[in-house]
């Protein structure tokens, strides 16, 4: 089988395959294959996106990764492997029902003689495998406990409520093992690229093909309502791509020879032929959809803990039903002590919740990555805002060019935009659009330009040096000299706009006033944060101060930190950290990223920078404010369902306990209303926490 190692931990190793490499009907005899190698201990194979995890002993790492590639298509095609997991998850609900219900008819059907003997055979699986937990694991847990249920009842000769028992366990395997794969896999296909075959350009011919056979270089071509199952560049042709599923954009954009286009967007109109740059696991979209299998890796502290009170607790049921046997003598009521625990149901209902709401999550716009941030969310007591991008629209306009000290207005913004045309920021290119509109061209006479990140720009032209930038860069870096008629000027137009200045030598040239309106949701979103909880709200901005100020005021928020930096944005998230506040930090740019790391939940926009989705904890991805508050719901309702379980688990149990040990009832009705009760937190952890998705609400409300 061919693969590529992702990611490498000592005993554990996650592998990654072409797309299409298995499917779904035939994973489990992947898994099967694989954990029949020596010192394999789990695998789990997730068809989506050809990933197989391997859990290994650390000396067998060569043998597992030969094992894997000699696996060939022919091994695990066959349909007869999938029976060598005995306890592999049933690809149907419906299925695994029907067929334990056949065969418990059958087996009622069969001589009393018979049926003791099949039931002694079937006690014989669950013992070994309490067994195996108990002396290779070394773990007293759940295993053990339904191993020593069952073999009390057969050895006191009550042979039907051994049956009821194992048919009980077996029930609850199968809906834990089905709900499990079910959440998680609704969660990913709800992200997944589904594509099976595409067009592919070969010899000026187009071909049809399997998207599994597709490569690097290749031309797809992608023609009207199809949609783009590559990253990669147009080389050839023009159309009009509706990239909503990237940016969250309702309208269409033209795409253009050697304009870059991403998997998951849709042609609306025109052909174009695209050259492939990423695949498979590469693409933006399948960056996503890994998230979702990474995610038990950030488990929640609440789910932690609950995994291990579940562990700490089945002992107990052991050392309760020791003291029944000694007080009373009865086998009976010492077994009901080993027929109800609270483990199974903590260990399940906690996982299902963080999955539910995170799948949740995905139908309101917001991609959160994993248990961790949920909880981090509901414990969130500050929200911190960059200005530019977040609380302001991604596409601010030039409203104004003021020229100084002789200079024309016209000469300023050709200048500008001949400097600032070579990089793509979002102020850069209001500039450049501003000089394109007033059909102002300019020639290249300046020399190579100077990026400093945050600051500005450093070029000269005829001999002279040339800056724009930010006040401080300008000014303070660079010591421009400024008169008091420029810092009247600069004062007044402060208080409106965000400013960018132009220097040529020593001296101040012109002044840029960049108007960056706000979001339409961001009153809303601030408002929303309150009446959910959040009560410290702080807004961190570039801008002067008084341009801070207004737009604060405007907002509503209180605490405004004006001409920060980077590195001060990130080192006052951190400080708040350290008073120990829980930190929401929201930013879109590459600049933001060092505070997105600082924070307890980094939030950013699916508009913004690759690097700061990449660090951000939660991703709204339809770049809609109001999804954060949404994020900020799901995670507190998620938390009080969660806590709602354990008190609902813990009594229904404890009653449970009680009326067994009571002789009320007898050890197989115990069991069966404890897996009944197991069931019932199961399905309360799927449920919604919120209404039905508002998501095209929120577009109308937008578009009006």
């Amino acid at each position: 089988m061919e693969f590529v190692v992702a990611h490498e931990l000592p005993g554990r190793i996650r592998l990654r395959t072409p797309k299409g490499t298995f499917s779904k009907k035939n994973a489990p005899a992947v898994e099967a294959l694989l954990e029949s190698q020596r010192g394999v201990k789990k695998v789990k194979a997730s068809y989506l996106t050809g990933s197989i995890l391997i859990c290994f002993e650390v000396s067998c790492r060569e043998g597992v990764l030969s094992a894997a590639a000699l696996m060939t298509r022919d091994y695990y095609d066959d349909e007869e492997l999938e029976g060598l997991r005995g306890e592999a998850p049933q690809e149907s609900l419906k299925a695994g029902l029907a067929a334990m219900a056949a065969r418990t008819l059958f087996r009622l059907l069969l001589p009393l003689p018979l049926r003791k003997v099949i039931n002694i055979c079937r006690a014989s699986s669950f013992v070994k495998r309490g067994a195996r937990s108990l002396l290779v694991s070394r773990r007293v847990n759940v295993s053990v406990l339904d191993a020593s249920a069952i073999l009390s009842a057969v050895v006191r000769g009550d042979f039907v409520s051994a049956g009821i028992i194992m048919t009980l366990v077996s029930l609850g395997d199968l809906l834990e093992s089905w709900t499990q794969r079910k959440s998680k896999e609704d969660l990913a296909q709800s992200l997944a690229l589904r594509v099976d075959t595409v067009w592919v350009r070969r010899g000026g011919c187009d071909v049809e093909m399997a998207f599994s056979e597709l490569h690097v270089g290749d031309l797809v071509v992608v023609r009207a309502g199809t949609v783009i199952p590559v990253d990669g560049r147009v080389a050839e042709g023009e159309a009009v791509v509706n990239q909503s599923s990237m940016t969250g954009e309702p309208l269409g954009i033209v795409r253009k020879e050697g304009a870059s286009v991403y998997a998951g967007t849709v042609v609306e109109e025109g052909m174009i032929v695209v050259e492939t740059t990423a695949l498979g696991s590469s693409t933006r979209i399948s960056r996503i959809i890994s998230v979702v299998e990474e995610s038990e890796s950030r488990k929640a502290s609440i789910q932690g803990r609950a995994e291990r009170l579940a562990d700490s607790i089945v002992p107990f049921n052991f050392i309760l039903a020791g003291v029944i046997y000694l007080t009373t003598r009865s086998a009976v009521r010492a077994s009901s002590a080993l027929m109800v625990d609270y483990s199974c149901a903590i260990k399940l209902a906690t996982p299902l919740a963080i999955l539910a709401s995170m799948r949740e999550g995905i139908k309101r716009g917001v991609l959160i990555k994993g248990g961790k941030y949920i909880e981090a969310l509901a414990d969130a007591d500050t929200a911190v805002f960059d200005k530019t991008g977040t609380l302001t629209v991604a596409e601010p306009r030039v409203a104004k060019v003021i020229a100084l000290n002789g200079y024309g207005g016209e000469d300023v913004l050709k200048l500008s935009a001949c400097l600032e045309e070579h990089f793509p920021h979002s102020i850069a290119k209001a500039v450049v659009r501003r000089a394109e509109e007033d059909d102002l061209h300019h020639a290249e006479e300046h020399a190579e330009v100077e990026y400093a990140v945050a600051h500005g720009i450093v070029s000269s032209l005829r001999g002279e040096r040339v800056i724009i930038g930010s006040s401080h860069f300008v000014f303070e870096d660079e010591g421009v000299k400024v008169s008091e008629a420029d810092k009247k000027v600069i004062d007044e137009e402060c208080a409106h706009y965000s400013l960018l200045y132009l220097a040529v030598g020593t001296e101040l040239a012109g002044i840029i006033c960049i108007d960056d309106p706000l979001r339409g949701e961001a009153r809303e979103v601030v408002s929303g944060l309150r009446a959910e909880g959040v009560p410290h709200l702080v807004m961190l901005t570039g801008d002067c101060r008084r341009a801070a100020e207004n737009t604060a005021a405007q907002l509503g928020i209180g605490e405004v930190r004006s001409e920060m930096l980077p590195v001060d944005k990130s080192e006052y998230v951190r400080r708040l950290t350290e008073r120990r506040r829980a930190v929401i930090m929201v930013g879109d740019g590459v600049n933001d990223s060092p505070a997105l790391s600082a924070a307890s939940v980094g939030v950013s926009m699916r508009s913004g920078a690759d690097i700061a989705q990449e660090v951000a904890n939660v991703v709204l991805l339809e770049n809609d404010l109001r999804a954060l508050v949404d994020a900020r719901r799901i995670s507190v309702r998620t938390m009080r369902k969660i806590h709602m379980n354990y008190r609902f688990i813990v009594g229904t149990n404890t009653l449970l306990l009680a009326l067994g040990l009571g002789g009320f009832i007898s050890p197989a009705l115990s069991a069966l209303l404890h897996n009944l009760s197991t069931v019932g937190a199961s399905i309360y952890s799927l449920a919604p926490v919120l209404g039905k998705d508002i998501r095209g609400n929120r577009r109308q409300s937008i578009d009006r």
